[in-house]
């Protein structure tokens, strides 16, 4: 049976979704926009929002007893490819050692218009 993840420590879902769903050793994190959980707001700044949607993505781990070293793959949605620089600027210093496998995606518009979203694949 499919676990849903829940946490208070990661924006709330903003639709018919969970934050992330654990079936037998995978845990599907559902795509972090930059939200601040503790404040409801979002940076306009490309890293700031980067930073922030990692934050949540590990609040959630988390919840399900794991870190980002249990991180197999992520997805990057972002409004601008121009930006990938500053992505992969903060986005190494949150996989250092470990390095998932990863995917970025130019797409039009995001949620809330955020400048990013991701979404990961973790493993126990």
């Amino acid at each position: 049976m499919d676990k849903k993840i829940q946490t208070e420590k990661a924006p709330a879902a903003i639709g018919a979704y969970s934050q992330a769903i654990e079936k037998d050793n995978l845990l599907f994190v559902s795509g972090q926009l930059p939200i601040n959980p503790e404040t409801n707001q979002m940076s306009e700044d490309i890293k700031i929002q980067v930073e922030q949607s990692l934050r949540n993505i590990e609040s959630i781990l988390k919840a399900s007893n794991m870190t980002l070293e249990n991180v197999v793959k992520n997805t990057i949605f972002v409004t601008s490819l121009e930006q990938a620089l500053e992505i992969n600027e903060v986005y190494s210093e949150f996989f250092e050692s470990s390095q998932p496998a990863r995917a970025m995606v130019g797409v039009k518009e995001l949620p809330k218009n955020a400048l990013v979203e991701i979404e990961s694949i973790a493993m126990r």
